[in-house]
């Protein structure tokens, strides 16, 4: 039980970044050899989260609004890339903000992609992968301190990285702008309801007992994950520029209602979630194309490279769909909508 929990628990830290990074195609197959580097950020960030939802008997709303405060601190304290005019060659001047001194746009697309990609997506398909230990915690206090420790310092190494290249572009003034943007979200977080059964003093939040849910049509799994890949489509190919901004939060805020009406139907289960995941890996598998084109001069093993993490992550999803639960899961191994 303990080693299946570990287990979940690597293959979490080791997932955060593979998708965030290789799947999108800003890093190819060559650098590989950096995911050392990159997951004690990326995945240690993803566990704290998963983690922190999970003990304090919260859920998927948790994890989203965390992963927002995730997405505002990498691009804000660890990179840079967020007040950056450019970063990596990409353009960052459409949308911009003069009194804040960053993109409105690309600011979005940041803390947005971070926020469901790197975060949310990796954490359904591990949970789903996970079966039993799904819905409760994986590590202890000590091992929960430890991983907090671990992404502080992988982000200060990813902020040191990025210093010595020269693209590091916050100021002390617009990091504690964002530490204060990131708690508020993290307070967020943590006020959103707990519908967990009431806990006994000392003891962990037992996992969630799901609430009577109503009567309603919820669509079929592969209908979901095919919606999810036109509604991130389209997110993807927006302009740069003010009409771009109002689109994203527009896109985001009825994909985020609708997700959320047709969670408190009776028929929606976990192969929902694994295929709300698919469909938005998929997006990104595609979009990688375009960014190893961009990025990389049209490199043929870069080219090949997204074929092999676009073919293992559609691997993942349906191995993630085969384990989840096609009904709502029973009190002791339920999880929230």
């Amino acid at each position: 039980m303990m080693r299946t929990r570990i287990l979940a628990a690597l293959g979490l830290a080791l997932l955060a970044p593979l998708i965030g990074e290789y799947l999108l195609g800003n890093l190819t197959i060559r650098d590989l050899a950096a995911i050392p580097f990159l997951a004690p950020m990326y995945g240690g960030g993803a566990l704290l989260i998963r983690e922190i939802a999970r003990r304090t008997g919260r859920g998927w709303p948790a994890i989203l609004v965390l992963g927002l405060a995730y997405g505002v601190l990498e691009p804000g304290i660890f990179d840079g890339s967020l007040f950056a005019l450019s970063y990596e060659g990409v353009d960052y001047a459409a949308a911009r903000v003069p009194v804040l001194g960053f993109s409105a746009f690309y600011g979005l697309q940041f803390v947005i992609n971070h926020a469901v990609w790197s975060i949310t997506i990796p954490i359904v398909l591990t949970e789903s992968l996970a079966r039993r230990h799904r819905a409760t915690p994986w590590l202890g206090r000590a091992g929960l301190a430890v991983t907090a420790v671990i992404y502080v310092l992988g982000g200060l190494l990813i902020r040191s990285f990025s210093i010595d290249n020269g693209q590091y572009k916050t100021s002390w003034t617009q990091a504690a702008g964002v530490l204060l943007v990131a708690a508020m979200l993290v307070a967020v977080a943590l006020r959103l309801p707990r519908p967990s059964p009431a806990r006994s003093a000392g003891s962990l939040p037992r996992p969630w007992v799901a609430p009577v849910r109503s009567a309603g049509w919820v669509p079929r799994p592969w209908v979901a994950a095919v919606a999810t890949f036109v509604v991130s489509g389209g997110y993807f190919v927006l302009p740069a520029g003010w009409p771009g901004v109002a689109a994203v939060l527009a896109i985001a805020a009825t994909a985020a209602l609708v997700v959320a009406r047709l969670a408190r139907h009776a028929g929606w289960n976990g192969r929902h979630r694994v295929a709300l995941a698919t469909g938005a890996v998929v997006t990104y598998a595609a979009a990688a194309f375009s960014v190893t084109a961009f990025k990389h001069d049209n490199d043929p093993l870069a080219f090949a490279g997204n074929c092999v993490f676009a073919v293992a992550v559609l691997v993942l999803c349906a191995l993630a769909a085969a384990a989840a639960h096609p009904t709502p899961a029973p009190e002791h191994l339920s999880e929230t909508p």
